[in-house]
């Protein structure tokens, strides 16, 4: 059937153009910060009702793909990720293009993506039904146990300073508050303002965070200039010596962004995140991370990619988008007369695989036009910053406008921009403040739906074993941080005794 679905593809050569379209439209968006993925797929998804079913599914779903790899362009070139699912790539990203390492960290994030996607691809063939029965099981306490778990990698990303971090992360969760409370829709620190009872969104705080502090610092800094030399591109921009050690880095990624992306509402925004903090976790050189090394890359790319392959499972076998890109695709599933669900694969199964195929076929064409692209991408570098810096400013504000079509979202983009600035010169790191951020609603949300349907006793999350696999594996992420704290002070400690 996966055959008969490269042939529906390869048989008719408008299919084969839009998804190269699809490809190169979604990387356009992912990389230029501010637009995202969700806006590239709804900007084209109207077109898709003169389209068959097969090209216009096809050219969506790889909007996706290209809009989840490209991020990863501005996030190593301009320290902004093009898409939330691109955080994380700044970390090693763009330390690795101030050491003239521009063209090696694109080339192993551009593999990484292709491989991170074929896997997820190869998942959803294999093992979707499975999967899916599995994840139906999770209900509130065990999608909180979750998020808990995932706050406690927050301690990875704290840098030197873990009060520091936990300060940033809290910040982060405060933030997240503001607006209408999830479930009774109380008001929360609005001071009845219609603006703030939508709360901030995701776009504006992240490119705030990340691209206009970096504005900031840029323009009080006068000898600063994002002009960069030295760099150089040698074939894919990096050998296999660079990533010959990195197979159980990519395998590991690999899952936690598949598994992450299965659960609903989660999506690439927080696997890269929790990839990264993995990887740094088990590695073997965890001191060496942000510095400019090809694991942090490797892990958070390969990570956001798997996500799409996994959060398309639970919308084909359940009909239950497991992220904002797949509840747009959910209504061109609806404009071509399908209803993802179990029957889908009995009554349309040569559509579900052509899918497979455009995925596929979208993912080594990503590789492709990216690899080409290489060169052109790392001549961003040379730009002066005078001329650069006003331009992302502008496209910044498009891309938080378009979001809601709200002036508030270019307002809050300058005030995290302010936000991001100050707590960079005060030594506060910025990933807490967004992982906090982002798991902070489906925190509240699911404790407080699980406390409703226990009546108000938490220790009814005991009797939930999924949950409870979960709240242990906290309790051990904690213990493990703890230690490996005080393990870190005492050496400190014997090394300035020694000195």
């Amino acid at each position: 059937m996966l055959i008969s679905g490269f042939l529906n593809i390869f048989s008719e050569p408008v299919t084969f153009a839009l998804i190269l379209f699809g490809v190169i439209f979604g990387v356009i968006f992912g990389a230029i910060p501010g637009l995202t993925t969700v806006a590239a797929v709804s900007m084209v998804l109207p077109v898709t009702y003169v389209l068959t079913q097969n090209a216009g599914l096809s050219m969506l779903t790889a909007i996706y793909i290209g809009g989840t790899s490209g991020g990863l362009i501005s996030a190593i070139l301009l320290n902004i990720p093009g898409t939330p699912s691109s955080i994380a790539t700044c970390f090693d990203g763009r330390p690795m293009a101030l050491k003239g390492e521009a063209g090696k960290a694109i080339g192993i994030g551009i593999m990484s993506s292709l491989l991170g996607t074929l896997f997820s691809v190869l998942a959803m063939i294999v093992i979707s039904r499975p999967l899916a029965a599995f994840t139906i099981k999770f209900g509130p306490w065990e999608y909180f146990g979750v998020t808990l778990f995932a706050l406690t990698l927050i301690a990875s990303l704290c840098g030197k300073s873990m009060s520091k971090g936990l300060l940033s992360a809290l910040f982060g969760m405060m933030f997240a508050t503001v607006g209408l409370a999830p479930i009774d829709s109380a008001k929360r620190f609005t001071f009845n303002s219609l603006d703030l009872s939508s709360g901030f969104a995701l776009l504006p705080v992240l490119v705030g965070l990340y691209a206009i502090s970096e504005v900031l610092e840029t323009a009080v800094e006068e000898h600063k200039d994002s002009k960069m030399s030295g760099y150089h591109i040698k074939g894919l921009g990096f050998t296999w010596a660079d990533v010959h050690d990195q197979i159980g880095n990519f395998i590991r990624s690999a899952l936690v962004g598949l598994g992450i992306g299965i659960l609903p509402g989660i999506g690439g925004s927080t696997s890269n995140l929790v990839a990264y903090s993995v990887a740094k976790n088990s590695s073997k050189h965890p001191e060496k991370f942000g510095t400019g090394i090809v694991d942090g890359v490797i892990a958070t790319e390969t990570a956001n990619n798997a996500s799409i392959g996994g959060a398309m499972i639970p919308l084909l076998t359940l009909g239950i988008p497991g992220d904002g890109v797949t509840a747009i695709l959910l209504g061109g599933f609806m404009i071509h007369g399908l209803t993802p669900g179990p029957l889908l694969f009995q009554t349309n199964g040569d559509t579900i695989y052509t899918i497979y195929a455009a995925m596929i076929l979208a993912s080594v064409l990503m590789a492709v036009v990216m690899f080409v692209g290489l060169r052109g991408f790392v001549k961003i570098l040379n730009v002066p910053s005078y001329i650069l810096l006003p331009l992302i400013v502008v496209l910044c504000c498009i891309g938080s406008y378009a979001l809601n079509y709200r002036v508030f979202d270019i307002w809050s983009l300058l005030l995290f921009g302010l936000i991001g600035y100050v707590m960079k010169k005060v030594g506060v790191p910025l990933p807490p403040f967004i992982l906090g951020f982002i798991l902070a609603k489906d925190f509240e949300t699911n404790l407080r739906r699980g406390l409703q349907y226990a009546n108000g006793k938490p220790l009814e999350i005991l009797t939930h074993p999924i949950a409870l696999v979960f709240i242990c594996l906290t309790v051990f992420s904690v213990i493990r941080s703890v230690i490996k704290g005080m393990t870190t002070s005492n050496k400190a400690e014997c090394a300035e005794v020694t000195a």
